[in-house]
């Protein structure tokens, strides 16, 4: 008896077309430990709070990366380095993390978009946004980063978070006038921020001068004048209460 051709078994496809008898069942690749150390990581960042293991287990999948070839796994890197960052802050370890990033990176320029703002925003809420300022510039100032989309979103940040509270308004105006990644009401905007910036910098300045001026003019070497004032005034004390005692006496 005939099979029918209808009902007879679809030919089995693989990822490249249907496979011949000949041809081998191509299995999939094996996935790198270091997801298998990243899903760990999170997993004791997150569910169990153990924020040393966390590290450790980060530090573990690292190492195991430097073993393949550069620029593989890109988005394994950035992972990593965002729950060792959570896991330093969480220890109030937050001061190391700018040192253990670059550890793995070697250079500022090298750092992804993602971990240079959470490194900004970190610093900034510590209010420590010094410690970031020759990193980022170095990072904005590299070619390879200027195409980036999120570059002008970092520029930004930067201006906001580190240069202006630093005070460093030239440098501000610089990136503003000098980046393309500003359009130009944004740049409008930017250099508005700036020189209100600048002239609440000039009140500040002023009103430190005044006030160095007052301290000036009550120091030491004014000293003798006001002692001698203070004398004058207890001698008009004492003969206005002499006075008026022999005014009484006399009444």
């Amino acid at each position: 008896m005939k099979s029918d051709s209808s009902t007879s078994a679809a030919p089995l496809r693989g990822p490249g077309g249907p496979l011949r008898s000949s041809e081998p069942v191509r299995a999939a690749p094996a996935r790198a430990p270091a997801v298998d150390l990243l899903e760990e990581a999170a997993d004791l960042l997150v569910v169990h709070l153990d924020f040393r293991a966390a590290l450790q287990a980060c530090d573990r999948a690292w190492r195991g990366l430097a073993e393949e070839p550069a620029g593989t796994s890109l988005e394994v890197k950035c992972s990593l380095c965002v729950v060792g960052i959570q896991a330093l802050a969480e220890m109030d370890r937050w001061q190391e993390v700018l040192s253990w990033v670059l550890q793995y990176y070697q250079v500022p320029e090298k750092l992804p978009p993602k971990v240079l703002e959470l490194c900004i925003l970190l610093y900034s809420k510590m209010q420590e946004p010094g410690a970031v300022l020759d990193v980022v510039s170095a990072w904005l100032q590299d070619p390879a980063n200027q195409d980036l989309p999120e570059y002008g979103a970092l520029a930004e940040l930067h201006l906001q978070r580190v240069l202006l509270p630093l005070g460093c308004l030239s440098e501000a105006e610089e990136l503003v006038v000098s980046s393309a990644a500003f359009g130009e009401e944004q740049q409008l905007d930017l250099l508005q921020t700036i020189h209100t910036a600048r002239q609440q910098q000039k009140q500040e300045h002023s009103g430190a001068k005044e006030a160095q001026k007052l301290n000036q003019e009550a120091s030491p070497s004014s000293l003798p004048f006001l002692y001698k004032l203070a004398q004058l005034f207890r001698w008009i004390q004492k003969a206005m209460s002499s006075h008026l005692y022999q005014l009484r006496v006399r009444d």
